[in-house]
């Protein structure tokens, strides 16, 4: 793999959090339980009153990579935890695959409630619930994310790209290098994607270790 070609950014975006004087106050929160105290009874749109669990988010608080799906299913909006049930366990296999595990990184959604019969996110509610997502990343500090599936991904880049063309590119959010590859629930109805999602896997590990010998 050649680091000239296979690690070249592609594009910068620069998300600035809320700096206004009357800003929320979870923009104030110091820590990642802060920050969940403040917004776990979020009611701002109406997947408040139809969630089980506010899903917040898991893992390591000074993860160096965080990956990020796009909204809670039925498993996670009972247990109020991203990726459990099939789609977790995948992910777990694939962690292990490249000798990470959950508690090496840092896993959330674009949106913290379960969207009911696991439609897709609203764009209404994807931009009402990722300025939570921005504070989190930016008490985290990842050096690495890793978008799973299209609508993270454009929801975090702010874009209306293919998976595909995705794929193909890294991407620097406020610093923070992002790579993007399959969700793992399409991999389960799509076996035949697992190979892509294996390369990019490999991308992600070999950045991943670049990014922590400097």
């Amino acid at each position: 793999m050649s680091k000239n070609t296979e690690l070249k950014v592609s594009e910068k975006i620069d998300v600035q959090l809320n700096e206004d004087l009357f800003r929320e106050n979870f923009y104030n929160a110091s820590s990642l339980e802060e920050l969940d105290a403040m917004i776990n009874q979020c009611q701002k749109c109406p997947l408040g009153k139809t969630r089980t669990k506010f899903v917040f988010g898991v893992g390591n608080p000074n993860a160096h990579a965080m990956l990020i799906g796009e909204a809670p299913g039925a498993d996670e909006d009972l247990q109020g935890e991203p990726f459990v049930g099939k789609a977790g366990k995948l992910l777990n296999d694939i962690l292990k695959a490249i000798n990470l595990s959950r508690e090496d990184v840092y896993i959330a959604n674009i949106l913290k409630c379960r969207p009911p019969g696991n439609r897709d996110p609203l764009p209404a509610e994807m931009e009402t619930c990722i300025p939570y997502l921005h504070k989190q990343i930016d008490l985290i500090k990842p050096k690495l994310i890793l978008c799973l599936g299209r609508i993270a991904a454009n929801g975090l880049l702010n874009k209306k790209l293919t998976l595909t063309s995705l794929r193909e590119n890294i991407y620097e959010f406020n610093g923070i290098k992002v790579l993007v590859t399959y969700h793992p629930a399409a991999l389960l109805r799509n076996p035949q994607w697992k190979r892509g999602c294996w390369e990019d896997v490999k991308k992600f590990k070999k950045l991943y270790d670049e990014l922590l010998e400097k």
